[in-house]
């Protein structure tokens, strides 16, 4: 694992992540928002170096990412968001609405739940190996356009310039990755889903969900950053 971030000092947050990884992009929107330094430690999911000893002390599960701050270790990027917004409370994550809240917990929990997981690098290894390496864009496909087609019909009632209005809230974190990749890696039509292509293209204005992109990270390979 690579250290890839500015300084070492003892006191400031480590990410732990990789620059393709939907989950740690959420993290790394999160860290911008509130506007915390934090050291980037690049775990490269290539070489396996997820399933080093010394990252498996973090996170036993072998994911990215993972979040040291101090004594206190945080894998799952719900974990440390939701850490994050506890600790950190400047720029919140979430709402003070308790409706406009359950809401923000609704729309991450399509992405996280009920999309990402089915459409990750493992999944898409096993369908290749036990079904065939020709099935494996439309599996995705099928599981990203049910959950986009759930996120148009949940936030058509609340979405302003963003997912729930018009400040940037936890929906819009889960979102940003995972647009992204429906549209670079499974080559989706964002045609059918307008209100999430409307709300994508407005992300593009925010320095702080631009700079945690997976091309801007500096783990991604030159051909990422053309």
């Amino acid at each position: 694992m690579a250290e890839t971030g500015g300084g070492g000092e003892s006191t400031k947050l480590q990410l732990y992540s990789n620059w393709e990884s939907s989950c740690a992009c959420r993290v790394r929107i999160a860290l911008n928002l509130k506007g915390l330094d934090y050291e980037y430690k690049a775990v490269n999911l290539l070489k396996a170096e997820h399933f080093s000893p010394e990252f498996l002390k973090l996170n036993p599960m072998g994911y990215v990412p993972a979040l040291v701050d101090g004594d206190i270790v945080i894998s799952d990027s719900f974990a440390i968001l939701m850490y994050l917004e506890e600790k950190y409370p400047q720029n919140p994550l979430l709402p003070k609405d308790p409706k406009l809240k359950a809401i923000n917990f609704q729309a991450a929990n399509i992405v996280s739940a009920n999309i990402q997981p089915l459409q990750n690098l493992v999944i898409l290894k096993y369908i290749e190996d036990k079904v065939g390496p020709n099935e494996k864009v439309p599996w995705g496909l099928t599981h990203i356009k049910k959950g986009f087609a759930a996120l148009e019909k949940l936030l058509k009632s609340y979405a302003g310039k963003y997912a729930t209005g018009d400040q940037i809230y936890l929906a819009d974190l889960f979102l940003v990755p995972q647009i992204h990749r429906a549209i670079n890696s499974f080559n989706l039509d964002m045609n059918e889903y307008p209100l999430l292509s409307r709300i994508y293209e407005v992300y593009k204005e925010v320095p702080a969900i631009q700079n945690a992109m997976p091309e801007k990270q500096p783990d991604a390979p030159a051909e990422a950053r053309a």
